[in-house]
């Protein structure tokens, strides 16, 4: 475990937090300014990084360490903010991130979470998910198709993943579509396997990519 802390006193917390009684944890940490981070880097080896949003040049400079694990480290990556902003949301996950962590929330989700994100899932609550797709809403319609244009999903496919995006239930969803619910379950199934995902935020969250991959 790697966390990026804004100073020293929090690191040392946070560390001594996810270190007592849990064995399974090996924790270091990192402060200081983005780029000093940065440098840092090659240093760790870690399974999931703890970032904070905020570091000692700037609130958001912590999404610049966030883009370096992304590009060239590959390290599953958890954004410690500070509150539920749109922005903040929204920036993380566009950034790389596979989980979102608020600092009022306990050391105990806290534990979860950077094990979800370990096992390769996606962790961010329910208001996090309305910011994202508020997000999606507002952004251009939705592509399912691979690097050479060539589509992914069927049409049907297509029209329920979008109606997830957007928001609708199963049921809701069956209606608009005037098909069974166990089809829409069934479609879903289909969906998933064909894009590598096993949630619907992880949907979600494929789908903001897709919308984003061409701006």
């Amino acid at each position: 475990m790697f966390i990026v802390a804004p100073d020293q006193i929090t690191g040392e917390l946070l560390k001594s937090a996810l270190s007592r009684g849990r064995k399974h944890f090996s924790v270091e940490t990192s402060t200081g300014t983005s780029q000093e981070v940065i440098r840092q880097l090659d240093h760790y080896k870690a399974h999931v990084a703890l970032i904070s949003e905020q570091l000692q040049d700037g609130p958001e400079a912590g999404i610049k360490v966030l883009h370096k694990i992304r590009d060239s480290h590959r390290t599953p990556t958890i954004m410690l903010l500070q509150y539920s902003k749109p922005e903040s949301v929204v920036n993380a996950f566009r950034g790389g991130a596979r989980g979102i962590f608020h600092r009022h929330h306990s050391l105990k989700a806290l534990s979860k979470c950077i094990q979800m994100v370990h096992k390769g899932q996606i962790w961010a609550n329910t208001e996090d998910v309305e910011h994202i797709l508020t997000a999606l809403i507002s952004t251009k319609p939705l592509q399912f198709s691979n690097a050479d244009g060539m589509p992914l999903l069927t049409r049907r496919e297509e029209d329920v993943a979008r109606l997830v995006a957007d928001g609708l239930k199963n049921r809701e969803i069956a209606h608009k579509l005037n098909v069974q619910e166990h089809s829409v379950r069934n479609y879903l199934y289909r969906i998933f396997e064909k894009l590598g995902v096993s949630t619907r935020v992880e949907l979600v969250l494929y789908a903001y990519s897709q919308r984003n991959r061409g701006n």
